[in-house]
């Protein structure tokens, strides 16, 4: 592939909507692939396909650096040896439980996935269902009191349910976080402790599905290829930092509703748009 300014702008702006879209529950996956139908890269189809995954890792490195204190059971307090945090330990199990259901699915259907659903008709129906779906489970949720209001809450038969609804988001246009989310604020769990669960999720199930393309890929890079997979990660990185922080602030004031509104008059948009075309 050649690299030339165009493809490098190209690539940042790639970066950015990865950087939004992986932690808003909007389709990170759904809108790299719309707007790749609009925005042609340069690039076979096959490192396309591994660098709209692998430039994930550049939105879970933000996560990473964020909660680095929460996240790494070994904290050095007294600077001279670690201690073990119990809990941190627990949760990461919870974590791997979580994690089962999706793993399974993807590794027998990915393939199939791929090549018959990744269409914008597709992500335009999972866009405005799921959209409907949080305003519905919003309006619901405002006459209940969570029974799970923070992250150490979480057990482990809680975390397996949520990791059955993540299975939902092989469906591209679904999103991970979103059905997540949406799996917890169903089974009861507050708004903030399935956000901040949704992004320890992301760590292994991202760092999984990467190695899985790479490994699809092969292990031989051109140095345009390099380029490009380093500028996307970089500023997805960036602007992941930047969204967490606003989807924590905004959600401990207002609910979810405004993100099915946005994914319901984006599918429709894309179904119109499709449909002239």
């Amino acid at each position: 592939m050649e690299l030339s300014f165009l493809e490098i702008l190209k690539v940042i702006f790639l970066g950015i909507v990865e950087g939004i879209t992986e932690w808003l529950p909007i389709s990170s996956t759904g809108h790299m692939l719309l707007v790749d139908e609009f925005l042609k890269m340069n690039m076979s189809a096959e490192f396309k396909e591994m660098f709209f995954v692998v430039i994930q890792l550049g939105a879970i490195l933000a996560v990473v650096v964020l909660y680095w204190d929460r996240m790494f059971p070994f904290q050095f307090k007294d600077k001279t040896k670690p201690v073990i945090e119990k809990d941190i330990f627990s949760l990461w199990f919870k974590v791997v439980a979580a994690c089962i259901p999706g793993a399974v699915v993807t590794l027998l259907f990915d393939d199939y996935i791929e090549a018959h659903l990744h269409t914008p008709t597709v992500i335009a129906l999972a866009l405005i269902f799921y959209g409907i779906a949080f305003i519905l489970i919003e309006n619901w949720n405002k006459t209940r009191t969570p029974k799970v209001g923070t992250l150490a809450d979480i057990t482990y038969q809680t975390a397996f349910m949520i990791g059955l609804f993540q299975v939902l988001s092989i469906i591209p246009g679904t999103s991970r976080s979103g059905a997540t989310i949406i799996g917890g604020l169903l089974i009861g769990v507050s708004r903030v402790a399935v956000a901040e669960f949704t992004f320890y999720l992301a760590v292994p199930v991202m760092l999984g599905l990467s190695l899985i393309k790479v490994i699809k890929f092969g292990l031989s890079f051109t140095g345009a290829e390099l380029i490009t997979l380093g500028i996307g990660t970089v500023v997805a990185f960036v602007v992941s930092v930047i969204v967490i922080r606003f989807l924590m602030s905004y959600i401990k004031k207002h609910d979810f509703k405004v993100f099915g509104w946005y994914r319901i008059a984006l599918g429709v948009l894309v179904l119109l748009v499709f449909a002239i075309r």
